[in-house]
């Protein structure tokens, strides 16, 4: 990590077929070894299926799932006089974003399931409905920062 001067973010491009660049970061988060053209296709597969099942914009549904799974704080551990406390930050919006679609997808991937797009499709339902793995991965991070709010006065 560079000390000397605060590094660039680099700008994200829409992705061709919907013009989001949230369908573009889950793209690249999906992605193993490079496989980018699978892992867009396994993407644009989850999201047919999702029109196809509610009959609406999956669009729509996708940045529902992202934000119902987007935490609002997280803990962080912070180091005072040779203890280890949990301490409750606040979560940026990018970072809350980053931790919502890799939590998606492994939940996603942990499903049981014929096909990526199909376990994909129905985490994203299921998230956007409030339901599933992806959302009990938030609470349980919102209920630890909840347990340590005792510590807040750690943060840096």
């Amino acid at each position: 990590m560079s000390r000397r001067q605060v590094i660039q973010k680099r700008p994200i491009p829409p992705d061709p077929v919907y013009s989001s660049r949230l369908v573009t970061m889950m793209v690249r988060r999906v992605m193993r070894c490079g496989k980018k053209s699978l892992a867009s296709g396994i993407v644009y597969d989850a999201m047919s299926i999702i029109a196809e099942r509610t009959g609406s914009e999956p669009l729509e549904l996708f940045e529902t799932a992202v934000r119902n799974a987007t935490p609002l704080v997280e803990v962080k551990a912070r180091r005072v006089g040779g203890a280890t406390y949990q301490v409750p930050m606040e979560v940026r919006a990018d970072r809350g974003t980053a931790l919502a679609l890799r939590w998606l997808i492994d939940a996603s991937r942990k499903r049981s399931g014929k096909s990526m797009a199909q376990k994909m499709a129905n985490e994203l339902m299921d998230a956007a409905n409030e339901t599933g793995n992806t959302i009990r991965k938030r609470e349980e991070t919102h209920r630890m920062a909840e347990a340590n709010k005792a510590f807040a006065h750690y943060r840096y």
